[in-house]
């Protein structure tokens, strides 16, 4: 392989990875707020809410702080992070009127994170434009579950699951941002 060769691959290579890192994730700060009140814009904005917590929790986890867990019954930070992710992919299900399946993925941190914003970004979004929340029923096979129960359950959820993240990792000496401001939504300068 000639030198010019290995340079332009290992360009290639290098500014595949930096954009991959670069990826503009939503939930830096939590989106401006609806005009007005309606079932669709409050139950968006409490998904907007917990992306925005999950992104600074779940924000330069390093190997110990993905590997740490309270106790032995409990779960690591990253099968924390799994489980939000599942949690993620059923408010997003609901809102999409898909049915949830079981099957298990096998993703990377980055993956799950990544993954998990989306998937709250694209929730939000719909229930933003909603004129009727209870359309977004919760499918399990033939089970429909109606859209309270995702309030009381994969939101509320994956809130407390955020909160423990920023406690192991507070735990594992890598606390979150400290311009984290979770009353205004935004990250102070």
């Amino acid at each position: 392989m000639s030198l010019k060769l290995v340079f332009i691959l290992s360009i290639g290579f290098s500014s595949s990875a930096q954009s991959l890192n670069e990826e503009k994730l939503p939930y830096y700060e939590v989106p401006e707020y609806s005009e007005k009140f309606t079932a669709g814009t409050m139950a968006a904005r409490m998904v907007d809410a917990l992306g925005f917590r999950f992104y600074w929790a779940s924000d330069s986890l390093t190997e110990k702080d993905l590997a740490y867990k309270a106790n032995e019954a409990g779960r690591t930070s990253l099968e924390t992070i799994q489980h939000i992710y599942n949690l993620s992919k059923i408010i997003v299900n609901s809102t999409l009127k898909q049915p949830n399946s079981n099957k298990k993925e096998e993703l990377s941190y980055i993956e799950l994170r990544v993954k998990t914003l989306h998937n709250l970004k694209i929730a939000a979004d719909i229930l933003r434009e909603s004129e009727d929340v209870s359309e977004y029923k919760i499918i399990f096979g033939d089970r429909e579950i109606p859209f309270w129960n995702q309030i009381n359950g994969p939101i509320a959820d994956s809130i407390w699951h955020c909160g423990q993240l920023v406690i192991y990792r507070r735990n594992t000496g890598n606390p979150i941002n400290p311009k984290v401001n979770h009353f205004t939504g935004k990250v102070s300068l």
